[in-house]
Order: C-alpha cells, then sequence, then structure tokens
C-alpha cells in the first residue's frame, strides 16, 4: 500500500512539475491563440445543437450593443467600411463605425443620387456614379480592400445627404 502511494504522489509530482514548466516556456501569445482555437472548436460544435438569435451573422454582437469591435488597439476596426468612411469624409465620430449608424447622419438625401452615403444593415459606402442600372459605391471593407464597383442598392435602409 505505501508503496502505491508513493508511486502515485512521485507521479503527481512529476505531472505538477513538468505542466509548469511547460505552461512557464511558452509565450503568452501562444497560450492565448491555444485558448482561442479551443473555444472556437467548442462554440462551432455548441452552435449545431443550440439555436441563439443573431448566431449567424458575423459581429452581431457589437451591432446589438452598438460599438465596433477593435482589432487591435489604436487600429481599424474588424467591421470597418463605416471606420474607412469617415477617415474619406473626414468625419472622425467613432460612433460611426457601426454601418448601421451612418443612417443618422447628415439629411435625407431622397433616394439613391451621385455624393450620398447608401447604408445597408451591415455595410455602408459612398455613391460616386451610375452605370448598366446599378450605382457605382466606393465603400472600404468591400472584399477585404476599399472598392469601387456596380452595386445593387437592394436592401438599403437609408440614403445620407453628408457634407464631410
Amino acid at each position: 500500500m505505501k508503496k502505491k502511494l508513493v508511486s502515485a504522489c512521485l507521479l503527481f509530482a512529476g505531472v505538477i512539475a513538468f505542466c509548469s514548466t511547460d505552461a512557464n516556456a511558452r509565450p503568452l501569445r501562444h497560450h492565448l491563440s491555444l485558448h482561442r482555437a479551443h473555444h472556437a472548436h467548442a462554440s462551432h460544435h455548441a452552435r449545431r445543437f443550440v439555436r441563439r438569435p443573431y448566431a449567424h451573422r458575423r459581429g452581431a454582437h457589437f451591432a446589438r450593443h452598438g460599438r465596433a469591435r477593435v482589432a487591435h488597439r489604436g487600429g481599424r476596426p474588424r467591421a470597418w467600411c463605416g471606420w474607412w468612411l469617415g477617415n474619406h469624409l473626414g468625419i472622425g465620430d467613432r460612433k460611426l463605425w457601426l454601418a448601421r449608424n451612418w443612417a443618422s447622419v447628415g439629411h435625407n438625401a431622397g433616394g439613391p443620387r451621385v455624393g450620398a452615403v447608401v447604408v445597408w444593415p451591415h455595410h455602408v459606402g459612398i455613391i460616386t456614379g451610375r452605370a448598366a442600372g446599378k450605382w457605382i459605391v466606393k465603400s472600404g471593407n468591400d472584399g477585404h480592400t476599399v472598392r469601387e464597383r456596380p452595386r445593387s442598392i437592394a436592401g438599403a435602409i437609408a440614403f445620407r445627404a453628408v457634407s464631410g
């Protein structure tokens, strides 16, 4: 019995010694990336079984609470179309990082027109022209870059005249 107890204690001490050395040897960033990967994997499996409102939309938590998630301190937000448009027009209001908040800036443009800001529930851009029955919209975070291309204005919630 004593031999088993001593063996168990030695094994336990060895595991503790190995774990603490291993944890201290790794940089914090590596540990955090493993932690995030574990939770992303776990939440992926949880979503299969639990229906959560807004869980299917990227960034919906931040849209519901009215703030944009910042990718890193001092940088642009992860969903950065509103941030880009604010910089483009010279408007520094951080509330406008959330695309939907552009629906209250300036005054009603009365519909789509060149120079108007077009606001969708999760995207914002500025109309720069018209071609082939579609409006040409310049916006940030369009395919992870700033693009100017013909777009449908279907689903737009506001057209705003903004002087920047």
